[in-house]
């Protein structure tokens, strides 16, 4: 196991991870910080998921050194509740305290659900279940958020809400964490730092020092997301070519 730093959270050394013949991960190192929010972009197939799930504990099959707390907790692309269990029992799942209930009450309230505890999943709109998901995350109190693609099935609006909702928890909390996204915008507005991953390799490792509250059109937000396309191989867009 690495072995981290006062104020490393996670570190994790030469990790490869391969499927039958394909190589995914070769030789990945990766650090965050306590506090830290981290990016993870690359293009599809590129292995953000399953560095992820690496670190989530969720892979087994992974060679290398990894060290993260016990304390964390995931929120996938999909909310993955139970469809037989109210909202209420859906955030509370797995956690045996005496103050389980408290806690869900707690966490529903962050999420601006605290009147949807009773409610069936299916009663619940796309960011609605997604909100729950988080509050099933917050309610473990981690210490360090893995999150895969959390808002990407969400409608443009639903999208930014949750972002907002994302900023302002980590704000309040003050977890670390692991954002898996195939949005640039997104992973400039929400990040410290982010992290190009390509051909089974961390390639670039960027600092965001732009202020928060940050928006699209911060000063320098727009260069920072042209070096991040031109990093990814997309081609500019017309406008961006000529300025």
């Amino acid at each position: 196991m690495a072995t981290r730093t006062a104020s490393r959270l996670v570190e994790a050394a030469r990790v490869r991870r391969s499927f039958g013949g394909t190589v995914v991960l070769d030789g990945v190192d990766l650090a965050i910080d306590r506090g830290e929010v981290v990016a993870l972009l690359g293009a599809s197939g590129s292995g953000k998921s399953t560095l992820l799930r690496i670190l989530a504990g969720l892979d087994g099959e992974a060679s290398g050194n990894v060290s993260v707390p016990a304390s964390r907790a995931v929120v996938f692309q999909e909310h993955r509740l139970l469809p037989w269990k109210r909202v209420a029992a859906n955030v509370t799942l797995g956690v045996r305290t005496k103050n389980a209930a408290s806690r869900t009450a707690a966490a529903l309230a962050e999420v601006g659900l605290a009147d949807r505890g009773d409610a069936w999943p299916a009663e619940l709109s796309g960011g609605q279940s997604q909100r729950v998901a988080i509050a099933r995350a917050l309610i473990r109190q981690p210490e360090l958020l893995l999150l895969d693609e959390p808002f990407g099935a969400l409608d443009a609006l639903n999208r930014l809400k949750m972002q907002a909702l994302f900023s302002r928890l980590r704000a309040v909390h003050e977890f670390a964490a692991l954002l898996v996204t195939h949005d640039v915008d997104e992973a400039i507005l929400l990040s410290d730092r982010l992290l190009v991953l390509d051909d089974g390799h961390i390639i670039e490792s960027i600092d965001v020092d732009l202020d928060h509250p940050r928006a699209v059109d911060t000063p320098g937000f727009a260069t920072l997301r042209r070096r991040l396309l031109t990093l990814l191989r997309v081609p500019a867009a017309p406008d961006e070519a000529l300025s």
